[in-house]
C-alpha cells in the first residue's frame, strides 16, 4: 500500500488565496458581464495567486488539490461571481488533464516559463484527426470554450478517422479561428465561445486517449478520469452559486425589515425560505458525502465502483436541479430588485445557463435511476451512459 498513489492535498493556501480576491472579483464582474469575458485585473489576479495550476500535478509546480479541496476552491470563486468560478473550474480541468495526460515533450514545451498555462476548450462535441507521421490533422468546430479568450491553448476532443478512438487534442492558440458568437441569458463573462481548427497538425505527444485514467505524472484524483474530474467543478460551481443566492436574498429581506408589506414581515416568505434553505442544505451535504466516500477509496489505492459513478454523477444532477429551484425562488422573491439588472438578476441568469450543461442533463439522470434500481447488472459508466 505504500507505493499506491495518493492524493496531493495543499489546499488551505489557495483557498484563501481564492477567499481574499473577493472583493477584487465583486468590483469586476459587472464590468466582466458587459465585455463577456473576465477583466485583465482579475485574470491577472488568479494567476499570481496559483489558482490555475490548482489542478496540476506537482511534479509540474501545481498543487495537485484533492477533489474536496477543489470543490472548496470552485465554491469560494464561484461565490464571490459565478463566471469566474466556471472560468476557473474549466481551464483547471484542462491544465491538470494535460499535464497529467500528455507525452514528456508536450509538458516541455506547454508547462514552462513563470505562469501555469491556461488551457481552455470543448471536450464533447468531437472534430475529426487524420492520423500522419508523428501526429495528426486536426479538423472541426467546438461551442462552449470556456476562458478561451485568455488562453494559451485550445483543448479540443476529436474522433480519429477510420476508427472508433475519441481523443483530447491540445493545440497552440495560434491554431484556433474563434467564431466570437457569445451571446447569452447568463455566464456572459465566461466568455464560452466556438472555435474553429482548420487541419492544424498535433505532435502525438500532444494528445491523449479522452479515456485515459492512468496519468504519466501525479497522483491519485488523475485515476478519476476525465469525465469525473469534470463532475468535481460542476458540484463546486454549485455549492458556490447556491448559497450566494440564499444569501443575497437573505440580505435583501433583512435591509427591508420593518417597512410594512415587505418580505421581512410575510410567514409565506419564511415558510419558502426555510424550504429553500432545506433543501441546498441536503443537496450540498450529499454533494460533500459522495466526494468524501472518492477521496477515501482513491486514498486506499481503489477505482470508483459503478455505483460510486453513478452517485457522482446523482449528486451533481440533484444539486443543480436544487439550485435551480433555489434561484426561482430568490428571483420570485426578489421583486422589483431582481427584475431590474443586477447581482439578483445575473446570478438568477447564471443558474439557469450552469443547469443546460451537458453533465447534469437528464441522459444521466435515467442512467442513475436505471443502476440505482438494480436494473444495469453487469454494465459499466461509460462518460454518460451505462454499457455492458
Amino acid at each position: 500500500m505504500s507505493d499506491t498513489p495518493r492524493l496531493h492535498r495543499a489546499g488551505t493556501t489557495l483557498l484563501e488565496r481564492a477567499r481574499d480576491l473577493r472583493p477584487l472579483i465583486e468590483r469586476e464582474a459587472e464590468r466582466a458581464e458587459a465585455d463577456g469575458k473576465l477583466t485583465a485585473p482579475v485574470v491577472d489576479a488568479l494567476h499570481d495567486a496559483g489558482l490555475f495550476g490548482g489542478w496540476v500535478p506537482a511534479p509540474l509546480g501545481g498543487a495537485e488539490l484533492s477533489p474536496t479541496e477543489l470543490l472548496a476552491v470552485f465554491e469560494t470563486l464561484t461565490y464571490a461571481d459565478p463566471s469566474t468560478g466556471w472560468v476557473v473550474m474549466a481551464t483547471s480541468l484542462e491544465n491538470g488533464t494535460a499535464g497529467a495526460y500528455l507525452g514528456e515533450d508536450a509538458v516541455e514545451r506547454i508547462f514552462k516559463g513563470p505562469r501555469m498555462p491556461l488551457i481552455a476548450g470543448q471536450g464533447t462535441r468531437t472534430g475529426v484527426a487524420v492520423p500522419e507521421n508523428g501526429g495528426h490533422r486536426l479538423t472541426g468546430q467546438w461551442s462552449f470554450a470556456s476562458g478561451m479568450y485568455h488562453a494559451q491553448y485550445a483543448h479540443s476532443a476529436a474522433v480519429v478517422e477510420g476508427t472508433d478512438e475519441v481523443r483530447i487534442f491540445i493545440t497552440p492558440i495560434e491554431d484556433v479561428k474563434m467564431l466570437g458568437n457569445w451571446d447569452v441569458l447568463g455566464l456572459r463573462a465566461t466568455g464560452s465561445i466556438d472555435y474553429t481548427i482548420d487541419g492544424a497538425f498535433v505532435p502525438e505527444s500532444q494528445s491523449h486517449d479522452f479515456a485515459l485514467d492512468e496519468p504519466l505524472r501525479g497522483g491519485a484524483i488523475f485515476r478519476l478520469g476525465l469525465l469525473d474530474q469534470a463532475l468535481i467543478c460542476h458540484s463546486g460551481w454549485a455549492l458556490g452559486i447556491g448559497r450566494r443566492l440564499l444569501d443575497e436574498l437573505a440580505g435583501y429581506a433583512a435591509a427591508r425589515s420593518g417597512r410594512p408589506g415587505q418580505l421581512a414581515g410575510s410567514d409565506a416568505f419564511h415558510t419558502g425560505f426555510a424550504r429553500a434553505e432545506a433543501k441546498f442544505r441536503a443537496a450540498s451535504a450529499l454533494i460533500r458525502e459522495t466526494w468524501d466516500g472518492v477521496e477515501r477509496t482513491l486514498d486506499e489505492g481503489g477505482r470508483l465502483s459503478v455505483r460510486q459513478e453513478t452517485m457522482v454523477r446523482l449528486a451533481l444532477n440533484h444539486i443543480t436541479a436544487t439550485v435551480t429551484e433555489v434561484a426561482a425562488f430568490v428571483y420570485a422573491s426578489g421583486g422589483t430588485t431582481a427584475l431590474r439588472d443586477g447581482l439578483i438578476q445575473r446570478l438568477f441568469r447564471d443558474a439557469q445557463a450552469g443547469a443546460a450543461h451537458i453533465l447534469s442533463g437528464p441522459q444521466a439522470l435515467r442512467e442513475c435511476g436505471r443502476e440505482l434500481a438494480g436494473l444495469a447488472q453487469g454494465e459499466r459508466w461509460v462518460v454518460l451512459g451505462l454499457e455492458g
